[in-house]
């Protein structure tokens, strides 16, 4: 039977072009067909050959990164990555970007991020645990910026909290650069069994194909094109392309999927995230060396004349594709339809090594599946480097010690998030032992178990678009330190990378270099990338994001009595652990009190990141430290703020400096609060650790040697009041 309705050779090479396929790539899949190919044919090349889908640019640059370690159980190629956290468990977790759905369209596009990364963890057979995000906005001065965050934050904690999953942790920066593309990278940590790992590669000819979830309809056709191209000044028009999500389908769809799972039903299962139907199926049969054929007639619609071009490109939400077992439909179908899901087989797999469709009596597409993979671009883009930063003359203080503390604490940046994390729900299943605010990194309580995994996700994106190789660095040591500081031994981590225009040699200089700092680092600390994702072409009209590469990291606790958070004890000793020289470059304080974005950014010792963070770990699972808080943005001053207001107690300094000494970011830094610092100090020595003891904590004032007192009841009102008179465009 041949394909139906072959496109006209002009208007397929105009479609190719809207579509996002350059010449050579059409060219290329005329040449894999050997003819002209139908409407849906040349969308399935499209959409699996985008930037979103291939990654065409990245993946010569992303080998470099280490993958593996004896704890690593599935690393990058699956729906999620998976380490071993001990007893037979396992934890589950990556990272995604919804970042130009949620430009569009704020509320559903942060609500569906959240939806899509729950399936890519539960599709593992892992129950879903914790949610995290990482958000990034442009000039909180605009109007714009406070609509995008306002329908961003609620997206994501209207579709958390019905599903039933915490949101326990995240980060938000402002910054013009992100004006006109925000960044909006959702996280989620799920548990399993290490033993019951499902994957998405499909084996056994004739083997049922089953789509179960909701209805297809026209929502997010071509939305993995559209996050593979520039924005301009028309896509605030592009709403169509945004899916809508619904997040109680998708809390039965959890349900029945983990259900399923305890039955020997599954041979293979994939969620329909980006391209919907068509990257699903073109991976499951791919990655079994399967061909598979799709009848679409009996694919569930919500809508009327639906052609076959648009269900195979839908991204409608909460649907999952699966392989069973021959004679398992009956039960399948049962368990789904008792949760109130649709519910279909829809095909089978074949040794073709073919991707068939039929439609309507006709075959609407028929492309050999394995040079979709074997000849998909892969581009080596020309590369430019990031000139280094001239070094940071002398800057002087125009405002002092005290008044500066004062500012960075109600500067964007560093402000409360409760206004963000008020509206997610932080303890939902019970399990939450250190919510947003209360620790560096969030750490959640395995159920049953006196285990706890705790999570983070950090960047520094000044950083990087000063030293992107500093920066790339920077990123996966700051989320080791936040794990650590809670006592937690850090395991592996997920990377979001956010970028502009890889056409641009300078921006794939900024790829590239990031990617070699994050790879050194990870090899450093025993730290290997398990997941992720890449987005690039962030750019409106040319301007490009800073260069963003998000880290996500997850560590294990034996025991979650064993975890410490950031608040400051009454009547401690404080202890700095690590080496301060005062740098300024690149700092928040050299932006938010003289104006500048100037120098370079810290450097990253990886010897001296791996000999503190061991030491501070230790010393913490030995019952010696009351609290931890890791240095980072604002330096010093800013995390002895930051404990304090915390708990609400202040603390008198010993310690003696000017701005570079209480706000210089230098690296791998901790503030440990004890009972008796002699014991700590002793160890330190041993060690070869660099700590000093810096004063006590107790009364209501911080008090920073002849620039103090500075009331903490103060600080703390600048901190919150930022946020809300923000929103409110005050």
């Amino acid at each position: 039977m041949p394909v139906a309705a072959p496109l006209a050779p002009a208007r397929a090479t105009q479609l190719a072009a809207e579509f996002g396929l350059k010449p050579d790539e059409f060219a290329r899949a005329l040449a894999i067909l050997g003819r002209q190919p139908s409407l849906t044919e040349l969308g399935i090349f499209s959409v699996m050959w985008s930037e979103h889908c291939s990654y065409k640019s990245s993946r010569v640059w992303l080998r470099q990164l280490p993958t593996k370690a004896p704890w690593v159980l599935v690393g990058p190629g699956e729906n999620a990555g998976v380490i071993a956290i001990g007893d037979g468990l396992a934890a589950v977790f990556k990272m995604e970007s919804h970042n130009h759905p949620s430009f569009i369209e704020p509320y559903s596009g942060a609500a569906t991020g959240v939806g899509g990364i729950l399936r890519d963890v539960f599709t593992m057979g892992a129950r879903p645990i914790a949610n995290l995000n990482a958000l990034r906005f442009g000039d909180p001065a605009l109007p714009r910026t406070r609509r995008i965050l306002d329908g961003v934050v609620r997206g994501i904690g209207g579709y958390g909290n019905c599903v039933g999953v915490p949101t326990v942790g995240g980060e938000v920066n402002f910054h013009p650069a992100y004006n006109g593309n925000p960044l909006v990278n959702a996280m989620t940590v799920g548990i399993l069994k290490a033993d019951r790992i499902f994957t998405a590669a499909a084996t056994g000819a004739g083997n049922p194909v089953v789509y179960v979830g909701s209805k297809t309809g026209r929502d997010g056709i071509h939305g993995a094109t559209m996050s593979s191209a520039e924005f301009d000044a028309d896509s605030e028009e592009k709403r169509p392309t945004v899916q809508i999500g619904d997040p109680f389908a998708e809390k039965l769809l959890i349900e029945a999927c983990l259900e399923l799972m305890v039955t020997d039903a599954i041979v293979a299962i994939q969620d329909m995230g980006a391209a919907g139907l068509t990257s699903s199926s073109v991976e499951m049969a791919g990655k079994g060396g399967m061909g598979i054929e799709l009848a679409l007639d009996d694919v569930p619609q919500r809508e009327d004349g639906m052609t076959a071009y648009e269900m195979m490109l839908s991204e409608s939400q909460e649907r999952m594709l699966m392989v069973l077992k021959p004679g398992r439909e009956a039960l399948a179908e049962s368990i789904f339809h008792k949760w109130d899901l649709d519910f279909a087989v829809i095909g089978h797999l074949t040794d073709t090594g073919r991707i068939v469709i039929r439609h309507k009596g006709a075959i609407e597409a028929d492309i050999p599946l394995a040079p979709l993979e074997s000849e998909a671009p892969l581009y080596h883009r020309p590369t430019e480097e990031t000139p280094p930063q001239p070094a940071l003359g002398a800057v002087p203080d125009p405002i002092g010690v005290a008044a500066a503390l004062k500012r960075l604490v109600a500067c964007p940046d560093l402000c409360s998030r409760r206004w963000i994390w008020d509206q997610y729900d932080a303890q939902v299943g019970g399990q939450t032992a250190r919510r947003p605010g209360q620790a560096d990194a969030a750490v959640v309580r395995v159920e049953g178990t006196a285990r706890a995994l705790a999570m983070t996700t950090d960047c520094t994106p000044r950083y990087c678009l000063a030293d992107p190789e500093a920066g790339g660095a920077q990123a996966v040591a700051e989320a080791w330190r936040n794990i650590t500081a809670t006592g937690a031994l850090p395991l592996a981590i997920t990377d979001n990378m956010n970028f502009g225009n890889p056409e641009k040699p300078r921006i794939m200089g900024q790829f590239a270099a990031a990617v070699r700092g994050m790879a050194a680092a990870c090899t450093a600390l025993d730290f290997p990338v398990i997941s992720g994702n890449v987005s690039l072409y962030n750019e409106t009209e040319g301007r490009p994001i800073l260069p963003t590469p998000a880290i996500g990291g997850v560590g294990v606790l034996e025991d979650v009595a064993h975890a410490v958070g950031l608040a400051m004890p009454d009547a401690h000793d404080l202890v700095l652990v690590g080496e301060t020289r005062g740098h300024l470059g690149q700092s928040l304080w050299l932006r938010e009190v003289a104006a500048q974005e100037a120098g370079p950014p810290p450097p990253v010792d990886l010897a001296a990141e791996r000999r503190n963070g061991d030491f501070v770990r230790g010393r913490i699972l030995a019952g010696t430290v009351t609290a931890c808080h890791d240095l980072s943005d604002g330096g010093l001053a800013v995390a002895l703020a930051e404990m304090a207001m915390a708990s609400g107690i202040g603390a008198h300094l010993t310690t003696t400096g000017e701005a570079g000494f209480w706000f210089g970011e230098d690296q791998a830094r901790y503030i440990l609060a004890v009972r008796d610092a002699a014991g700590l100090l002793d160890a330190a020595r041993v060690a070869g650790v660099p700590a000093a003891l810096i004063g006590r904590s107790g009364g209501a004032y911080l008090e920073l040697d002849q620039h103090g007192p500075i009331s903490v009841a103060e600080l703390t009102a600048l901190n919150e009041a930022t946020l809300p008179a923000m929103m409110q465009g005050t």
